[in-house]
């Protein structure tokens, strides 16, 4: 058997396109235009680039772009008061401060400063609650993304056995729970798992987000399962570095149905939901339709 790719890069492409479609409906229709604010704190390299990504397609789907970058010493009340400045500026929908944050700022108190309808990276604990109880809320972008990929593949998820390796606030646990909306019997796996192997076998939907490099060997798929790989690392092999996921893909994808490569597999799909929840957040701002499609 041989795989399906399942291209996030295309598929973000798509969901970018349904965003510039709504964007300009809402300037049209309403006189209304979304903005993201990016809040960047230090020099992190990795994090520089991204704010940039983030910044070009936010323009680029036609929305306002606000970036902000502070030094690295920047105190706590200072990027308090930032936050609470965009909390209330009515022209933002969507705020995003970027992690990590430098060590003396308190990681837990600055993510939840955030007003909860503005948190588009889905991290307020009132939206983490919200989710977990079925309700409706903003949804962290790496899962929503694998979400929205699994449903164009599979249409419905209902009665499918999905197995989520790893457990982290951003992706694991958040996964799990969008699985268990769309009605599929969920299995949280993790490091202390006994027989994790066997574990991983029975299901229909393996989405891999531990941060293990090729952690899952074809041998523990099962025949025709899809494979969502949400690992992004970096290794070095025959002298050079290379990106991989948590999944090895050449083993993974001769036994699985459909399986996303690294890159271009969940990655792309990130800064597309990140772009559909602040579609989203403006549009429940000034109480209009949301937009079908880009929402869990």
């Amino acid at each position: 058997m041989t795989a399906t790719i399942i291209d996030g890069k295309a598929f973000a492409a798509r969901v970018r396109e349904q965003v510039a479609e709504h964007v300009k409906r809402l300037k049209t229709d309403h006189g209304i235009k979304p903005g993201l604010a990016v809040v960047l704190v230090g020099e992190d390299p990795a994090s520089q680039v991204y704010v940039r990504s983030k910044g070009k397609m936010t323009v680029e789907v036609g929305m306002n772009s606000v970036e902000h970058k502070l030094d690295a010493d920047t105190s706590e009340a200072d990027l308090l008061s930032l936050i609470d400045q965009l909390n209330n500026d009515p022209e933002i929908h969507g705020i995003l401060v970027q992690l990590p944050l430098p060590k003396h700022l308190d990681e837990d108190l600055v993510i939840n400063s955030v007003a909860p309808e503005k948190d588009v990276d889905g991290f307020h604990i009132s939206n983490v609650g919200l989710l977990g109880t079925g309700q409706k809320s903003m949804v962290p972008c790496t899962p929503l993304g694998c979400l929205m990929m699994l449903r164009d593949h599979h249409g419905s998820l209902s009665g499918m056995d999905a197995v989520v390796i790893g457990r982290s606030n951003i992706v694991g646990k958040p996964m799990a729970q969008l699985l268990l909306g769309d009605s599929c019997t969920v299995t949280i796996a993790h490091s202390r798992t006994k027989d994790l192997a066997d574990v991983v076998r029975r299901a229909d939907i393996v989405v891999a987000a531990v941060g293990r490099p090729e952690m899952v060997p074809g041998d523990w798929i099962k025949p025709g399962a899809t494979v969502i790989d949400v690992g992004i690392n970096r290794i070095e092999r025959d002298g050079k570095n290379k990106l991989v996921g948590d999944a090895d893909f050449d083993s993974c994808a001769a036994v699985a149905g459909a399986i996303t490569p690294v890159p271009g597999g969940v990655g792309p799909m990130t800064i597309a939901c990140l772009l559909a929840n602040t579609v989203t957040a403006c549009c429940r701002a000034n109480g209009l339709a949301e937009p079908e499609g880009l929402t869990a």
